[in-house]
């Protein structure tokens, strides 16, 4: 679908009011939305862009999203004796390093660092445990993301089912490395370690950038009003 269709369908779509859900739970609102846009996948497509992310978002909720993973070459201490030094017991009983990183330092002591160029993840002491170039994340969230269509839509309950109401569609485009550290400095992106003892090694399920779907607009340079 190119984004004009897309348009039209959306107008016609948001002059419906509200319509029922397609499907019940958490996910029912993206059903909802591609079932009456008539998408079979999520593949609206703009000239310049391979793909456009389709997003639907209810107008108060804040469910937390992950933009990306990425945890390539940015550990300075080895990822094992970073788990044994500062990690913690997790739900199954190994060492693990399972922090969502705060700028405030959390009971192990390690903290968010965000510069001009790189965050990273550093200990009271002054130990650096990671770091991440601002330019490689903003890359990468560029190829998982080159643009975002937000849908937002309110909702109500009837009877038991739920109903949305899609009335406003926003493209957005682009982002920098100065928009990303302002946005890690006011905590709307959050660093997920998620890594654990295994042993002879450490277990790294990759470390997670996510934000809540309210914030996702302040991630984009450019917003448009569709």
């Amino acid at each position: 679908m190119q984004l004009e269709e897309f348009v039209k369908k959306f107008k016609e779509l948001k002059a419906k009011g509200f319509v029922p859900s397609t499907r019940k739970g958490p996910t029912g609102i993206g059903h909802t939305l591609e079932t009456y846009l008539g998408l079979t996948e999520n593949n609206i497509a703009l000239p310049d862009l391979h793909k456009i992310e389709l997003k639907a978002h209810r107008a108060k909720g804040n469910n937390l999203i992950t933009l990306f993973t990425f945890n390539r070459k940015v550990w300075k201490m080895p990822p094992l004796k970073a788990v044994k030094k500062y990690g913690s017991l997790d739900k199954d009983g190994r060492i693990g390093l399972y922090y969502t990183m705060s700028l405030k330092p959390n009971s192990a002591g390690l903290f968010l660092e965000v510069q001009d160029t790189e965050i990273s993840v550093r200990h009271i002491f002054g130990q650096v445990v990671a770091t991440w170039q601002l330019q490689t994340l903003a890359d990468r969230f560029m190829q998982k993301m080159p643009a975002l269509l937000f849908v937002s839509a309110f909702t109500e309950e009837r009877d038991g089912k739920e109903y949305f109401h899609f009335y406003r569609a926003q493209l957005m485009k682009e982002t920098s490395t100065e928009l990303l550290a302002d946005q890690f400095r006011a905590e709307n992106i959050l660093v997920d370690l998620r890594l654990h003892d295994k042993g002879t090694m450490a277990r790294n399920h990759g470390t997670g950038f996510r934000t809540y779907e309210e914030k996702l607009p302040f991630l984009f340079k450019s917003i448009t009003d569709l």
